[in-house]
């Protein structure tokens, strides 16, 4: 804001101090008196953070990465004991239309309720107007590739049949 003007009469104001304040330094004294309030009414010293030496810092890190190593291998383990008693299945659907996608999840709700079987739906990119069911590894259950819309051949399918059929080759 511009300063009063002056009337004729009237003599210069003498300067107040050699350094005037200004809106940055009152904000920066009233911060600070905030500041002191707050660590009195929490009753103490306002908390200070000390740096970390790099070597202790570095020891940790070690520690940590050999934590998480050692709970790694075991769930390895553990991964392992139970690939041995499980079967997946993998369903390779196309991206095309919607009708691809209600049978890929029919089926996999069927076959994740057995014990021991784990579904995976498009493990890698699928081809294209393709609906593939399978034993990953191994034999093919039902594979109908290179569609052309309306995808006539799928859409003749009994799912429910299909999901018999599978399980039955899967027991």
């Amino acid at each position: 804001m511009a300063p009063k003007k002056r009337k004729a009469g009237e003599e210069a104001e003498p300067a107040k101090s050699p350094v005037e304040s200004t809106r940055m330094m009152t904000r920066g004294s009233e911060a600070a008196a905030r500041r002191q309030t707050r660590s009195s009414t929490q009753g103490g010293d306002a908390k200070s953070v000390k740096p970390v030496p790099k070597k202790l810092a570095a020891a940790r890190k070690k520690s940590k990465k050999k934590k998480e190593e050692a709970k790694s291998d075991e769930e390895v383990d553990l991964v392992e004991d139970e690939e041995v008693n499980t079967k997946t299945i993998v369903i390779e659907r196309c991206m095309q239309c919607n009708s691809f996608k209600t049978r890929a999840d029919q089926v996999r709700a069927s076959l994740e309720s057995l014990p021991g079987i784990t579904v995976k739906i498009n493990p890698v990119k699928p081809r294209r107007g393709c609906f593939e069911i399978r034993e990953e590894g191994g034999e093919k259950f039902i594979s109908l590739l290179d569609m052309k819309r309306p995808f006539k051949p799928m859409k003749d399918l009994n799912m429910q049949e299909v999901i018999d059929n599978i399980i039955q080759k899967i027991q």
